[in-house]
């Protein structure tokens, strides 16, 4: 599936990640040249938990149009990496998808420069990473309709939900406990505030396929990775430069992002007033061109 032109260099690989003494591969693809750029190469977080890189295929156009090298990949349990199925649900943790980025950029050997781009529970991640880590060579970092806490997503979720027929609701709310019925009613909810252009994009529906498709692996979408989690005491604690992007029909409503305003020390907030949670596909060309001047921006 191809998500840049054919004249931007493309690679792809596995790397080889072991945690608590297994071994497992994380699927990646490189857009652009990672030993010759001049521009620091950024990092694509899919949301999910659960989706694949496919959902944030957009991204991979900064190579193009800015030269800027991008690094897409399916986070373990997904796509093209190892799926990991039968483990206990504990096992599904934010340590997990931390130690598996942190490994990915030692990896590539980009440790001492690089940029994340975050969208929504990739967001969460790459805050995490940003928290828990410290790396030195984060320089800026991007939070696209993203969440600091369950609570918040939840309870946006359910406000919006408010406008919808008791089926959308009896679906979403009993999630992936049966996965038919929550793609139905997740499909009729991301219509008005997940990808609100026609025809969906290809894919985004593939990445829900991934996870929600009759031949999907919905590990770990069903996992409690984010029951209970918050970062909103930690929030000041973030070094760099921080990105704030929403739609304004997003489920990532103003009163979720606010906290980041409040707390991050260094940063920026933009709506998009014609998307809902994925402004990528839905004003791309507004969108790199605001997350560029960002990963630009020397101030």
């Amino acid at each position: 599936m191809s998500v840049a032109r054919e004249k931007v260099p493309t690679t792809e690989g596995s790397a080889p990640f072991t945690y608590k003494g297994e071994a497992y591969e994380t699927y990646y693809k490189v857009f652009g040249d990672l030993q010759n750029c001049t521009h620091t190469p950024v990092i694509g977080l899919h949301g999910g938990p659960g989706l694949v890189h496919q959902a944030i295929a957009p991204l991979a156009h900064l190579a193009e149009s800015r030269d800027i090298p991008v690094i897409l990949y399916d986070q373990l349990g997904n796509g093209r990496s190892t799926h990991v199925r039968g483990k206990p649900a504990d096992f599904w943790t934010i340590d997990l998808f931390v130690a598996e980025l942190e490994n990915l950029i030692a990896h590539l050997g980009i440790q001492d420069s690089f940029d994340l781009v975050g969208h929504s529970w990739g967001g969460v991640l790459g805050l995490e990473f940003e928290l828990r880590k410290q790396p030195a060579g984060l320089r800026r970092l991007v939070l696209a309709d993203s969440l600091p806490s369950f609570e918040l997503w939840m309870q946006s979720v359910g406000q919006l939900l408010q406008a919808f027929p008791a089926e959308v609701q009896q679906g979403i709310v009993g999630g992936m406990a049966d996965p038919k019925r929550y793609r139905e009613a997740l499909r009729a909810l991301h219509a008005k505030h997940g990808c609100i252009v026609q025809p969906t994009p290809a894919d985004y529906e593939y990445a829900l396929d991934a996870t929600l498709g009759e031949s999907g692996d919905p590990t770990v979408a069903q996992a409690p990775i984010l029951v209970g989690w918050s970062a909103i005491d930690r929030l000041h604690l973030v070094r760099v430069p921080t990105l704030l992007i929403n739609g304004r029909k997003d489920i990532a409503q103003d009163f979720v992002v606010q906290p980041f305003f409040q707390h991050i020390p260094k940063v920026k907030w933009v709506t998009f007033g014609n998307s809902s949670h994925t402004p990528f596909f839905e004003e791309p060309e507004r969108f790199l061109q605001v997350v560029a001047d960002f990963l630009g921006f020397d101030g």
